[in-house]
């Protein structure tokens, strides 16, 4: 199989099985691009390989959640190699040496990179004991887990036109809060009322299900906006409070934290390594830690303890614009958080 064949990853599920007495960590989402300017990774490249070269310290065995190579951004696997080379071999030496397992994600186009050339064991799924079940996450996309194809396309479109304008076009709107971002959000705002007034009007069955679908996507975007990067919460509610597994891993929302769902179910998001990220998970045997590796933060249920209520699951684009535009291309949630960088700016020139 071609490293960059046009196919998507086998349909088949692979399940791996792994003992959970030994120490694990968890990495997921590093999207390696092609070092350019729209590459998410950054210029990481020497932290990571400090964290690796941690985990061959220890010996301990690596899970890597998927999406580690952002084919989508560097269009080839000799631009991803020229620009994160260093990193990808010593992911290669641990294999041979430790053992890395590969959970296969959205972005993942071919796994024999991982499979025959990074020598990692590769699966859609990894059981650890009879404790932890890990995933890639995005089996609970509601816009990516039954549509993988149609979100192919549209990630390489986003990439596409990333690179083409120089700019992010990126969630949430606060922290990429460029004119062109949101210029977007004010053009979503206007498609979503042509949407509703078409199904208002009964415009015809394929008009009036591309309207459907488009709403979909806008109610979809606006929840990530909300701090539910993917629509990911509600659905791993759901499944760990019917599951036979005390843990539940994943990425993919790239929001990092561990939850108490219930008295018996624990959920772990490792995170991602885009843009200043660099957060790992650890299990010991017994149990998780969530940390950043630059920092040594530790992550609990903060982030997520907002979406306990299920309201912003029930949020609409319409809800959302009503309270956060401002007017002229103006949004509360970056207009607030100007203000703060400003005030914080005085503060410390005045007290240099």
């Amino acid at each position: 199989m071609s490293i960059l064949s046009t196919k998507r990853r086998p349909p088949q599920r692979i399940t791996r099985q792994i003992e959970a007495d030994q120490k694990i960590y968890f990495v997921s989402d590093l999207h390696l691009g092609d070092g350019g300017r729209s590459d998410v990774f950054g210029q990481k490249d020497d932290l990571l390989l400090a964290f690796l070269a941690h985990v061959s310290e220890e010996g301990a065995h690596l899970v890597i959640g998927g999406d580690a190579v952002d084919f989508h951004q560097a269009w080839s696997l000799t631009r991803v190699l020229r620009a994160h080379g260093a990193v990808l071999s010593a992911l290669s030496d641990h294999a041979i040496k430790h053992g890395v397992t590969y959970i296969w994600g959205n972005h993942d186009e071919d796994i024999s990179l991982f499979r025959d050339l990074l020598r990692m064991e590769v699966c859609s799924s990894l059981q650890i004991g009879d404790k932890v079940l890990v995933q890639h996450g995005y089996e609970y996309d509601p816009m990516i887990g039954p549509h993988m194809e149609g979100s192919h396309t549209a990630t390489l479109l986003h990439h596409f036109v990333e690179r083409l304008l120089g700019t992010w076009i990126r969630l949430p709107l606060e922290n990429f809060y460029t004119r062109t971002n949101r210029a977007i959000f004010w053009c979503a705002h206007k498609t979503a009322l042509l949407c509703l007034i078409t199904l208002k009007l009964g415009r015809g069955a394929i008009l009036g299900n591309t309207a459907r679908h488009l709403l979909e996507v806008a109610h979809y975007w606006i929840r990530s906006q909300c701090g539910d990067p993917g629509g990911l919460y509600q659905a791993v509610r759901t499944q760990l409070h019917e599951s036979p597994w005390p843990y539940l891993v994943t990425g993919h929302s790239h929001l990092p934290g561990q939850v108490q769902i219930d008295a018996n179910h624990t959920y772990v998001n490792t995170g991602s390594w885009t843009f200043g990220s660099s957060t790992y998970a650890v299990w010991n045997g017994e149990s998780f830690q969530v940390q950043c590796w630059r920092t040594g933060r530790t992550y609990t249920d903060r982030a997520y303890r907002h979406l306990n209520s299920g309201l912003p699951a029930q949020v609409t684009f319409f809800d959302w614009w009503r309270k956060n535009y401002m007017g002229w291309f103006r949004y509360r949630p970056g207009e607030e958080r100007r203000m703060l960088e400003k005030q914080a700016l005085a503060g410390t020139q005045s007290s240099e």
